[in-house]
């Protein structure tokens, strides 16, 4: 039987690689690929998942484009179709591609024909301000949870109305990992796909200092700089908090912020810090960052972390058990990246190693990754820390009484029982007062309110927490 198109072309092209790269790599990252159909000029393989996609991608795409040019000429396209060992089989999902729509050009008075754009290479005429936005950065890859829900709201009335709402600038802040550069991305997507005629530029604090310094360096380049910034619509500025004991810097980005502020345009700053904890930036320029909202970004809960897990497998075209999801939101708690890392590294494991994603191999990598103490934390543990760190009885939690400082104790016992333990609703309640299920979704439900919108009683959650894990 004569072998189709797809497989003859996909078999040439292995041919030239085998004879360049070392015989381990190619046992490892070409010999699982599948080609599975060939249609104009494009050919598509079948891959075991989308980590080994994007390791495809970074170490091996020039060597593979080469090849599928010499043997389609230079039209010659690759896509993938993504299949990854499961714990119930194989999965198949579609690519998912979010195509960011391109800054519209700059057009400049004769007097101001040559500003500068930092962000290119000297020489290069025209100006063309690419928004520097990632695309997999965006709402429909952001998990909402009590953790992130205003903050995920206020970006969603900024993205339909920039500049417009009371949400300016949005102060985004949080510990690092808890998804801060995902949302404020996410918004100057959503921008471009609802306004493409907005500018949107995406900068770290670190890059901006540096073009700031270089613009100092030149004659006439710093008035460049400022102008090039004021022309954006919605600038989107990360790790403001590295502006810290940079005073020139600081001054530059203060009348940025002021020219694009009274111009109606939005900014989008992030930290690691709220604005009054912030140190060695100047008192104008915090005052300014709470001109808008600063919404802060927390830990996950235990619902919000199966939820990142269960739309990341998705994403990565893995199908893992409720146990699996589970047992891995219940151990890696931390903050949203160390949860999709563990799951990268499971997925790693399972595809190099092709083996089957099983609770044994999952309990094997958490533990390598977070350490794991084998010593769970029950829901009696959880009661005693609540009362000494509150001051009260055991028997006054599983009072009847109504008394609100008694109450709220109960309730977030109940919150830190669903979160840091693996038993039931039912359960909780009954060993917290006697309690049905009910009672304890209501409780959790309250704290997760109140953690959005009282910062002492967060800050009290948090502290019982970080006791109870030692």
């Amino acid at each position: 039987m004569i072998p189709k198109e797809h497989i003859i072309v996909w078999n040439n092209c292995l041919k030239v690689i085998g004879d360049i790269i070392p015989p381990a790599s190619f046992r490892t990252w070409f010999e699982p690929i599948v080609p599975v159909k060939l249609c104009d000029s494009v050919l598509t393989i079948e891959v075991p998942s989308n980590f080994f996609r994007e390791y495809l991608e970074e170490h091996f795409i020039d060597l593979v484009s080469k090849c599928l040019r010499r043997e389609l000429g230079s039209q010659a396209k690759l896509e993938y179709s993504v299949r990854v060992i499961s714990s119930g089989g194989s999965v198949t999902i579609p690519q998912q591609v979010t195509q960011i729509s391109k800054n519209k050009g700059v057009f400049f008075s004769s007097s101001a024909a040559d500003i500068a754009n930092p962000f290119v290479i000297p020489g290069i005429q025209q100006l063309q301000i690419e928004s520097q936005l990632n695309p997999s950065y965006n709402f429909d890859n952001y998990v909402e949870g009590a953790c992130n829900k205003l903050a995920r709201s206020a970006g969603l009335s900024i993205a339909a109305s920039p500049g417009k709402t009371t949400f300016n600038p949005l102060f985004l802040y949080g510990t690092s990992g808890l998804g801060k550069t995902h949302l404020a991305q996410a918004i100057g997507i959503l921008v471009k796909e609802l306004s493409p005629d907005k500018i949107v530029l995406y900068v770290n604090a670190n890059r901006f200092q540096i073009q700031y310094m270089d613009a100092t360096t030149v004659k006439n380049k710093l008035a460049d700089f400022m102008h090039f910034y004021q022309m954006i619509d919605v600038l989107i500025i990360d790790d403001v908090h590295d502006f810290a004991e940079k005073p020139g810097t600081q001054n530059a980005f203060f009348h940025v912020f002021n020219h694009l502020h009274q111009s109606g345009k939005q900014l989008i700053l992030t930290s690691d810090k709220a604005p009054v904890d912030l140190k060695g930036l100047e008192q104008r320029l915090l005052s300014r960052f709470k001109w808008g909202l600063s919404a802060e970004l927390t830990q996950p809960d235990f619902s919000t972390r199966v939820a990142i897990l269960k739309a990341k497998s998705y994403n990565d075209g893995i199908e893992l058990s409720d146990e699996i999801i589970n047992y891995i939101a219940s151990k890696v708690t931390a903050n949203v990246r160390e949860i999709e890392g563990a799951l990268v590294s499971l997925l790693a494991q399972a595809t190099l190693n092709k083996k089957p994603i099983t609770m044994q191999l999952a309990e094997s990598m958490t533990e390598k990754l977070v350490s794991v103490s084998h010593t769970d934390i029950s829901v009696n543990e959880i009661q005693k820390e609540v009362c000494n760190y509150f001051e009260l009885k055991p028997e006054d939690l599983l009072s009847k009484t109504r008394k609100r400082e008694i109450v709220q104790a109960r309730q977030i016992a109940m919150y830190l029982s669903r979160n840091l333990t693996k038993t039931s609703l039912a359960s909780i309640g009954v060993q917290i007062g006697g309690k049905d299920h009910a009672t304890v979704l209501h409780a959790y439900n309250t704290v997760c309110d109140l953690m959005d919108t009282d910062r002492r009683f967060r800050q009290y959650v948090v502290e019982i927490e970080k006791r109870l894990k030692g």
